[in-house]
């Protein structure tokens, strides 16, 4: 699974500057709007700690871990929507990513200007929020008009169809998204095909200053009374610091976490958050050649996690080999584990679990 995270936000939140923190991927960061003009992406592994143990158990020479995309989308401003600061173009930057991370300023810094003047993030969440809802206020207008020309020719479904969209349009109208949209399974397809913004999953990344670390300050306190009526997660984090660890070797990075009062980098938090919100869990394989971690969602059979190794298992599948990390850690080995009664054998309605050791067996066709 290919997972995009869209960095979005007001110019000067420090956007750019997590991106290339968290990517080294380089992109622009100066101090004026519209630097980044096309989406800057970059490749991030996802840290875990389990696979290198997989692989030192294993005895697997080489580790791949699963990665996640960070994708950096210039800054929004009000009127985005109608394509004020090359608006259109960035908000269909926006529909290409799985998740939302809006980047909220959270610091004050007299050097950096804010495209509003003062530092507010209620006030700037909001204007994104709008710019969001205009946009998919847009799309479903011109839904519309699409089904209404349909109706017209005799389009048996047009009728139906509108009362959807009309419906929609009403939802979104009251300020709300369309991931609150309470759609019947039949009318699910007809919303899905829309691909609008607020569909999308969204958590907050405040970036605050280095000594707002680790529980952030006043503005963050305000980000979160918004956003726990919304249900959305909020990491706190500090560009300029994740910019500073990016250049660090491993251990003196973990030095810095420390005196942050961290254990964890901005990275990390925000990919466990991303995670979360997805309802994604991690599990291993590994071989002669390397070890390797795969994400998958929650609920996931056993043939499916096959296939995302290689879509021959997945056709194939016979039965899956299965350890847990956690005994397959405590044991050792994969012989003690087996000893032990540790390893399973599991079939296709086998549901995988987050940390599960697999080794696949599968007919070649």
């Amino acid at each position: 699974m290919s997972l995009r995270c869209g960095l979005v936000g007001l110019p000067n939140v420090g956007k750019s500057t997590l991106f290339n923190a968290l990517s080294h991927a380089g992109a622009a960061a100066e101090n004026y709007p519209f630097c980044t003009v096309e989406p800057n992406v970059g490749v991030v592994p996802v840290p875990d700690e389990r696979l290198a143990r997989v692989a030192e158990l294993a005895g697997s020479p080489e580790t791949t871990p699963t990665t996640i995309e960070f994708v950096d989308i210039a800054g929004l401003v009000e009127g985005a929507a109608e394509g004020e600061g090359l608006g259109n173009q960035f908000l269909a930057h926006i529909r290409e990513v799985d998740l939302i991370v809006h980047v909220v300023r959270c610091f004050k810094d007299d050097e950096v200007a804010h495209v509003s003047g003062t530092v507010d993030p209620a006030r700037d969440v909001d204007t994104i929020h709008t710019e969001l809802l205009l946009k998919d206020l847009q799309t479903v207008e011109q839904r519309i008009e699409t089904v209404e020309a349909a109706a017209k020719k005799g389009d048996p479904d047009a009728a139906a169809e509108r009362a959807v969209f009309e419906r929609l349009h009403a939802h979104l109208s009251k300020g709300r998204w369309a991931r609150s949209f309470d759609a019947s399974a039949g009318d699910r397809p007809l919303v899905d095909e829309l691909f609008l913004l607020t569909e999308k999953p969204v958590l907050y990344a405040a970036n605050v200053a280095e000594s707002d670390l680790p529980d952030g300050n006043a503005h963050v306190d305000q980000l979160r009374s918004l956003t726990d009526t919304e249900g959305r997660p909020v990491v706190v984090l500090s560009a300029e610091l994740e910019a500073q660890l990016a250049e660090l070797d491993p251990e003196t990075r973990q030095l810095f976490l420390e005196d942050a009062g961290l254990q964890r980098s901005g990275l990390e938090r925000l990919i466990h958050a991303a995670y979360d919100l997805l309802n994604l869990i991690t599990f291993f394989t590994a071989d002669e050649k390397g070890a390797y971690a795969w994400a998958i969602e929650k609920g996931t059979q056993a043939p499916q996690a096959a296939g995302k190794v290689h879509s021959d298992m997945e056709e194939g599948f016979i039965k899956a080999e299965t350890v847990h990390f956690s005994d397959y850690n405590a044991a050792g080995s994969e012989a003690a584990a087996r000893e032990a009664g540790l390893l399973r054998t599991e079939g296709k309605d086998y549901v995988v679990e987050d940390g599960d050791v697999m080794e696949f067996r599968f007919n070649v066709s």
